[in-house]
């Protein structure tokens, strides 16, 4: 069994925790929380004893805990660099949530710690292990779509309190390009099956009262590949209904809506419907992690750090031509 704690007690890790119950090699072992009623609530709903719950000051003593064999950081963006480090420094195995920091800087600085101390680090990519993707990518490795010529990556969704740390340039890097446009980065990479050489990006601001400096509301960038195909994707917290992957190859397409949210997703191609059984995401993705970190097995798309550094390269790039009109090119 991988035996993970959780730091960052939100939203998306009860999701997690949640998930983590029809796990087959996976169970929490230690949770870390600034709050002390959710340790103590959470600790008794997933049966975690008090000497594995640790606070946002002392949980560099996971270290000294036989009983953990990796953290799974689910807080805000700014953050994960240094908590990163100091999972690391304690020889614990890190797994982040995406993005895998603010930006390419700090992702290698990420890796090299981890690598210094011996342990792995990976990204919290569960559409990675997500079944009806990963029956799409296989059909592309076959060639049966041919040639690939065209990708369309759409993310987006009207964002609600303003206050939340996602509408924070200090602890969110950024706007909706890093909370769901990296999953049109991402996608692009691994629907196309390369690696870009080349970005544009278009920035719009309708609303700067809601959107402060540094915060995007809505990004449209571009892609290319060294193959010839090209990538238009769109990033929004101003427009819902947005989540859309659709591929074109000279043999075939292949299309999901949604693509990316965490119910089913749903896919089709030019030879129909994808009829596969809908699994929880995070239970895929973490019994897939506990496969790599126990066994060395790897995922269809890698989840390790190099991984996120890329998708941290490409979104600095896709900021770097909204402020200059520029084409960037890329060397992933």
């Amino acid at each position: 069994m991988l035996r993970v704690a959780l730091l960052g007690l939100g939203g998306y890790a009860k999701r997690v925790a949640e998930a983590i119950k029809d796990c087959k090699r996976v169970k929490i072992t230690g949770l870390i929380s600034g709050t002390p009623d959710k340790l103590k609530s959470w600790g008794s709903l997933y049966g975690v004893p008090e000497n594995s719950r640790y606070n946002y000051e002392n949980f560099d003593r996971v270290g000294d805990n036989p009983d953990i064999d990796a953290v799974y950081i689910i807080t805000p963006n700014a953050l994960h660099k240094e908590q990163a480090i100091r999972v690391a420094r304690a020889k614990k195995h890190v797994i982040c949530e995406k993005p895998m920091a603010l930006n390419a800087k700090e992702g290698e600085e990420m890796i090299a710690a981890c690598k210094a101390a011996g342990v792995q680090l990976l990204v919290g990519y569960r559409l990675h292990f997500e079944n009806k993707t990963t029956a799409i990518i296989r059909m592309r490795q076959e060639g049966e779509f041919g040639r690939i010529r065209f990708f369309q990556g759409l993310s987006g969704f009207k964002i609600g309190d303003p206050s939340q740390w996602r509408m924070q340039k200090k602890l969110a890097g950024g706007g909706a390009l890093m909370d769901i446009g990296i999953y049109a980065v991402n996608g692009a990479r691994y629907m196309v099956g390369e690696e870009p050489i080349w970005v544009t990006a278009q920035e719009t601001k309708t609303d700067p009262e809601r959107f402060k400096e540094g915060v995007d509301e809505t990004i449209q960038f571009q892609l290319g590949f060294p193959g010839g195909a090209v990538a238009s994707c769109l990033s929004t917290y101003n427009m819902s209904y947005l989540d859309r992957f659709f591929l074109n190859g000279e043999k075939g397409f292949a299309e999901m809506q949604p693509s990316t949210g965490y119910g089913p997703l749903k896919a089709r191609t030019h030879k129909g419907e994808l009829d596969i059984p809908h699994v929880t995401h995070q239970t895929l993705q973490m019994d897939g992690m506990a496969a790599l970190l126990l066994d060395g097995k790897k995922p269809l798309v890698p989840v390790d750090g190099e991984e996120g550094l890329k998708d941290l390269k490409i979104l600095d790039a896709i900021y770097a031509a909204c402020a200059s009109g520029k084409k960037q090119m890329l060397k992933l």
